[in-house]
């Protein structure tokens, strides 16, 4: 897979909300804020969800395509204001949903430092912290430079 440059990998690194949207049985979008986990380099956008009431795990489980959007000031720490678009594949892994999103704990901490006091409480909301991690695979990214939509996108298309 081709890499993403620097700036990009920032807003995704450094992204608090992104809006996640799946694509229901009836093939309408279905959107949802939500905490984007990244790993520089990695080329891959996580997210974790509770596997209680999930419509979204059953929507990606049928049909894998899916965006992502970052494109509020307020929402990133990335000074460059950049909004991001991806279109991608993703996939849901719940085989251990007690234990396999730790893995990006640390991720997750980096961005909510707080967690850890919901952590100490985990054994009161065992459903909260049975989780699902959906994995995004970009295809083609869209950036817009300094979050100004009315201007061309810089595209990386990565399916090569």
């Amino acid at each position: 897979m081709a890499s993403l440059p620097p700036h990009v990998e920032d807003v995704f690194e450094r992204s608090l909300v992104a809006l996640f949207t799946t694509v229901n049985s009836r093939n309408e979008p279905v959107t949802h804020p939500m905490l984007p986990l990244y790993e520089r380099g990695s080329g891959r956008i996580y997210f974790t969800s509770s596997v209680l009431f999930s419509r979204k795990l059953e929507h990606i489980k049928r049909n894998p395509k899916v965006s992502v959007l970052f494109s509020e000031r307020e929402f990133t720490r990335c000074e460059s204001g950049d909004a991001v678009l991806v279109k991608g594949t993703a996939r849901v892994d719940d085989s251990d949903p007690s234990n396999g999103w730790m893995r990006f704990l640390p991720l997750w901490r980096r961005k909510e430092p707080y967690i850890d006091a919901y952590l100490k409480q985990r054994f009161a909301f065992p459903l909260f912290w049975e989780r699902a991690v959906i994995e995004v695979r970009p295809d083609v990214v869209y950036v817009w430079r300094g979050g100004d939509l009315d201007a061309e996108p810089e595209v990386y298309d990565l399916r090569r």
